[in-house]
């Protein structure tokens, strides 16, 4: 496994007040993306892939046009999956010759866009196909166009690597056993299926995607490595060929916990060039993160609903010391309870809102923004290299529980401590069911009313929400650098329930 940076400095001391403000002004619950943090993420993107480096965003994490605007005007183009997240690009300002069509569930509908597009002298920067009848269907696509303005469609193929990526199996896309991308001898027959070198499809090169959250850059390096090498073999038959898109999954990790950044998989390519004859290299090199720009820079706030306490069974000791670097979930050493009194919170945010805990068990800090009625920031835990702050935080106070029921022997293994007043506390939503929860935070006392914010949902909350419950859509701000709050999309009326 390799190394990398710890997280970035929290950002909550700075912008608490603008989170509380956030939701007097818009209701809760809504999101606020911080565009200070939005820009620091960008810049590093940037310096890791530099121009002439092709930096687009994935709007699958982040639909909201006003967040692909900032980006965009950060010279970042769009990757889009579909003719809805197409159009709202274009809202974006984005222009056809910086978007890009991917996505393994491409229907009829968006070829004859992209090739309407392209008839239109308004082509997409490229279009990926990821089977042989959809190469087919793209083609026929084009072939429907009047004679008199066809054109013809720049598109890449998209492979599978067959590698195991070091990520949780529901982000993995780059396995063998995946459902997207080909396998390497598949290749030709998409190529022929799409009319050939000289068919209707221009064949510009390869695109590739791991998977999410790499927690390494060992499965990335070798996936393209076997993607240059095919590049290597195709180079010779098809002269347009000059493109590889290494797509993203450049993680975001918990404050406090080092993760690979952008430039640790940079660091990686040179040596992988220069093992391909300089006539046989790709001469456009791209990539398309989504997560790592804006997940930080989010957060969703809500609003106390009500606080109970139930008695249940303590939770099972971890196989191993400790729950893991993201466990939150804690039995210390020691605890012998066959039973505890838990708090939960019940808060008017949950799986409508961030359905990846309920999903796939992605964990999401919460903090507190007001306590009995009154402001109030907790500061994080200075940083430990194996343990986030909230994981410092939960064990921290689990202690000290246990100690005020009379079981101590483990306070010297306390690796951080928290404001006092603070305790455990489970944070469900108000969804009607019994998924709907955001796991075990050490929050103050808390009463109805009270707020709290929900950390890095900037990436694939609001983008999967739903109307399950038949909530409406929350509202969306962007918080500007100078702390002016800005509406970026207004919360869902019940009419648009319908």
């Amino acid at each position: 496994m390799s190394g990398g940076q710890a997280s970035t400095t929290d950002r909550l001391p700075e912008i608490a007040g603008a989170l509380r403000a956030a939701a007097r002004r818009a209701g809760t619950p809504c999101f606020v993306m911080d565009v200070a943090a939005l820009d620091l993420a960008a810049a590093r993107l940037a310096a890791a892939f530099p121009d002439p480096w092709l930096r687009a965003f994935s709007l699958k994490a982040n639909d909201c046009p006003a967040v692909v605007a900032r980006l965009a005007a950060r010279g970042l183009g769009a990757n889009v999956v579909s003719r809805g997240e197409w159009a709202l690009a274009a809202r974006a300002g984005v222009p056809n010759a910086a978007i890009t069509l991917e996505g393994i569930g491409k229907g009829a509908a968006e070829l004859r866009a992209a090739a309407r597009a392209a008839a239109q002298g308004q082509p997409l920067r490229w279009v990926a196909v990821e089977s042989a009848e959809e190469a087919a269907a793209l083609a026929r696509a084009v072939g429907r166009v009047r004679a008199s303005e066809r054109a013809r469609v720049e598109v890449l193929v998209r492979v599978n690597p067959a590698v195991e990526p070091e990520t949780h199996a529901g982000l993995t896309t780059g396995a063998g056993a995946s459902k997207f991308g080909l396998a390497p001898d598949e290749v030709a027959g998409v190529i022929a299926a799409g009319g050939g070198p000289d068919g209707p499809l221009r064949w510009r090169g390869l695109h590739l995607h791991v998977g999410s959250q790499l927690g390494a850059v060992d499965a990335w390096r070798d996936a393209v490595r076997r993607a240059l090498a095919l590049f290597g073999l195709l180079r010779g038959g098809l002269p347009d060929l000059d493109t590889l898109d290494l797509g993203g999954g450049f993680p975001v990790g918990p404050h406090g916990i080092a993760v690979p950044g952008p430039e640790r998989f940079a660091a990686e390519l040179p040596a992988l060039l220069a093992t391909i004859p300089a006539d046989r290299r790709p001469g456009r090199l791209a990539v398309e993160p989504g997560r790592f720009l804006v997940a930080r820079a989010g957060w969703l706030v809500a609003r106390v609903l009500h606080v109970r306490q139930r008695v249940g069974p303590a939770p099972e000791r971890p196989p191993s010391e400790g729950a893991g670097a993201l466990g939150l979930a804690v039995v210390p050493p020691g605890a012998r309870a066959a039973d505890r009194s838990t708090r939960i919170v019940i808060i008017d945010a949950g799986m409508t809102e961030l359905i990846r805990p309920a999903l796939y068990g992605a964990e999401h800090a919460v903090v507190a923004l007001t306590s009995l009625g009154r402001p109030v920031v907790l500061p994080a835990p200075a940083a430990d290299a194996r343990l986030s702050a909230s994981y410092r935080a939960a064990w921290a106070v689990r202690l000290e529980e246990e100690a005020l029921r009379g079981r101590t022997g483990a306070a010297a293994a306390s690796p951080g401590t928290i404001g006092p007043g603070s305790r455990i506390a489970r944070v469900d939503g108000p969804v009607c069911e019994a998924t709907d929860t955001l796991g075990e935070h050490p929050l103050p006392p808390l009463r109805r009313g009270d707020l709290v914010a929900i950390r890095d949902a900037g990436a694939y909350a609001a983008s999967m929400s739903s109307r399950y419950n038949g909530r409406p859509r929350p509202a969306e701000l962007l918080l500007e650098p100078d702390g002016t709050l800005v509406l970026a999309r207004r919360r869902g009326s019940l009419a648009s329930l319908a």
